[in-house]
């Protein structure tokens, strides 16, 4: 079986009026099935753009990025859009959550595009929203809920099709320290449980301490 992320030699350059700024100058990096892994940079060091390149929403200018064995770095639109529907899940830094849906339907709409029954999508966004501690809270807009609350909301959104490989960018970084805990473990169990890949954008050290394994983006290139 192919591993869920595979980096090779990425290469990401942004081009302004200033020229260019090259921000990823080769990064590799495997991430294993079952296996969650933290990525560590300070700010501005480009770690946000290293997930979007791996989450397919945006495209490196050289080297390649295989996801379960696939190069997609070439797909037309519509190939990538797909693949990151039905293999990737995607914790923004800030939650994006659909402001006009309650909790629950933001959960339920990503499954109901993907195709999977209303009635199973309810039972699957309750159950992972209960396991994040938001049993009470299923039937709240966006607006009513605590910046923690959304972004819990966010996580089990990402969780919510199953996904192969799970990226997040500070998934916990709006969380107090006792709800991150919780909310962390939570992750770690999933990831474990499912054989999920997972790549997590972090600041808080003892959170990296708790992963598998940490990487650091340095100089445009993973160490």
């Amino acid at each position: 079986m192919s591993d869920p992320l595979v980096l090779r030699a990425v290469k990401r350059v942004y081009r302004g009026d200033a020229g260019e700024l090259p921000v990823l100058r080769g990064a590799d990096l495997t991430v294993r099935a079952g296996e969650i892994v933290a990525l560590v940079a300070p700010s501005g060091a480009g770690k946000s753009t290293l997930l979007h390149v791996a989450g397919l929403l945006d495209r490196p200018d050289g080297g390649s990025v295989l996801i379960e064995g696939r190069d997609v770095g070439g797909l037309p639109d519509a190939a990538r859009t797909a693949i990151r529907r039905d293999t990737i899940g995607f914790v923004y830094q800030f939650h994006h959550l659909l402001p006009e849906f309650t909790a629950l339907e933001n959960v339920v709409l990503p499954q109901m595009i993907a195709g999977r029954a209303r009635r199973a999508a309810v039972d699957r966004a309750r159950s992972l929203l209960t396991t994040f501690g938001l049993a009470s809270r299923l039937d709240h807009l966006p607006g009513k809920l605590s910046g923690g609350e959304q972004q819990r909301v966010a996580i089990a959104r990402a969780l919510a099709n199953g996904p192969k490989l799970l990226l997040a960018d500070e998934p916990t970084g709006n969380l107090d320290v006792a709800t991150a805990e919780g909310v962390f473990a939570e992750l770690l169990a999933i990831v474990h449980d499912h054989g999920v890949a997972a790549l997590i954008a972090t600041h808080n050290p003892d959170l990296a301490a708790r992963m598998d394994r940490t990487v650091t983006l340095r100089d445009g290139r993973l160490v």
